[in-house]
């Protein structure tokens, strides 16, 4: 089964990607950040959440047996994320907490399709 029999998982495809990425740009931005070791559980969440995110999207593309599964935990991993980006100001956590929201909604969405 994938993705392209069922255009469904398109979105949340689509939406992991787009929550890695911002993961991505928000560790990278962090690390730029006068004060590193402050934002250092912001850095290890976004790394966490980029991953999975990456992995959910792979097991929603080729139909994997798993993939409710997997969304389930993306889902937990984008909330925890959100609400660690969202105490940050930085245009980039916000952007971040955002992006990570979209991913879990969308995530929720799927796990009683996958």
């Amino acid at each position: 089964m994938s993705n392209f029999q069922h255009p469904e998982y398109q979105a949340c495809i689509d939406a992991c990607y787009a929550c890695a990425a911002a993961c991505d740009n928000c560790s990278t931005a962090c690390l730029r950040e006068d004060d590193v070791k402050m934002m250092a559980r912001c850095i290890a969440l976004d790394m966490d959440c980029a991953a999975i995110c990456r992995i959910a999207a792979a097991y929603l593309a080729r139909g994997s047996d798993f993939a409710a599964q997997m969304c389930r935990l993306c889902a937990e991993i984008c909330t925890a994320c959100a609400a660690e980006c969202g105490k940050h100001q930085m245009d980039h956590c916000q952007a971040c907490a955002q992006a990570c929201t979209r991913c879990a909604e969308a995530c929720e969405a799927m796990i009683g399709r996958a």
